[in-house]
């Protein structure tokens, strides 16, 4: 029996992706003035979402989860259907998506006994939540059933990393990201953070005193952290994720792939816009390095 992924807002791929990959996204929601909250790709573009942070820089946007009802309304045309489900949400974490869609996934039991729905804690978000759902479009296309998919989503997701800066300390203090003290310092100093996300929760791998030497040294971590686990890129995927400035993204994209190509064979780099499901806690200039073990390897 085929089966059907779904995913959450917070996995970033972008509308036309998500089409292309046949995979159903669940947005959240964000609201700038704390009342009325739209969808996000579906009733505000990610574009105007970092516009409108970038214009008014003194406003917090707020996002919040996709509701059980939401959940129930995109499973059931597939359960339906007869498909089986394999749904991936964001970290737990962070966010209560997960949850929502248990709960809905516990609703339509009773009316579709005969129709599996695997909810998956990824662990991750943003951008490497995106190259998990895409493994596993791979793994559908492979044809791997649905409880070797599930095994494999569940081997892979402890390899992913995101290795990203942010242009200041400003949102992740206000979403409780941070801790206020290091937070405070750190905008009185003016510094830059650097931090990794891995399983689940961020950690913070150092501090720079302007941008352009912060990007270099992601690219270097990436390379230090290849060369601890002792595995090569050539058996990960790699995606650049950026908010505002996608031209800063690409100078960013061309500097990772010239180091890539000291130690591996990439030629390739896929760039994704970070959505406003995690853009909310990074502000408008988040950029990073997403890493993910390919599941055939």
């Amino acid at each position: 029996m085929a089966y059907q992924i779904v995913t959450d807002g917070s996995c970033d791929l972008g509308l036309e992706e998500a089409r292309q990959a046949g995979v159903k996204v669940v947005p959240f929601y964000v609201t700038f003035d704390g009342q009325v909250y739209k969808k996000e790709m579906e009733e505000i573009s990610v574009r105007t979402f970092y516009q409108e942070m970038v214009d008014n820089p003194d406003k917090f946007p707020k996002s919040s989860l996709p509701s059980v009802q939401d959940y129930v309304d995109a499973f059931t045309p597939f359960a339906k259907e007869g498909k089986d489900i394999i749904c991936l949400c964001i970290t737990t974490k962070f966010s209560g998506s997960y949850n929502s869609a248990q709960t809905a996934a516990d609703l339509l039991k009773e009316d579709f006994p005969n129709v599996r729905i695997q909810v998956v804690d990824t662990t991750v978000n943003t951008v490497l939540q995106g190259l998990l759902v895409l493994e596993t479009v791979r793994m559908q296309r492979a044809g791997l059933p649905f409880e070797e998919a599930v095994g494999k989503i569940e081997q892979i997701k402890p390899t992913g990393r995101i290795i990203f800066t942010v242009g200041n300390y400003e949102y992740l203090i206000h979403g409780g990201r941070i801790g206020k003290v290091m937070g405070t310092a750190a905008s009185t100093l003016g510094i830059k953070p650097l931090i990794m996300l891995k399983e689940g929760e961020i950690f913070p791998t150092g501090i720079v005193r302007n941008r352009k030497k912060g990007l270099k040294r992601l690219i270097d971590q990436t390379k230090a952290h290849f060369e601890k686990i002792g595995e090569s890129p050539d058996d990960y995927q790699i995606v650049v994720g950026y908010g505002y400035s996608h031209e800063e993204a690409v100078e960013f994209r061309d500097q990772l792939l010239a180091s890539l190509k000291g130690y591996s064979n990439y030629k390739e780099i896929g760039i994704f816009q970070i959505g406003a499901t995690i853009g909310v806690h990074t502000g408008p200039h988040p950029l990073g390095i997403g890493l993910l073990k390919k599941y055939d390897r």
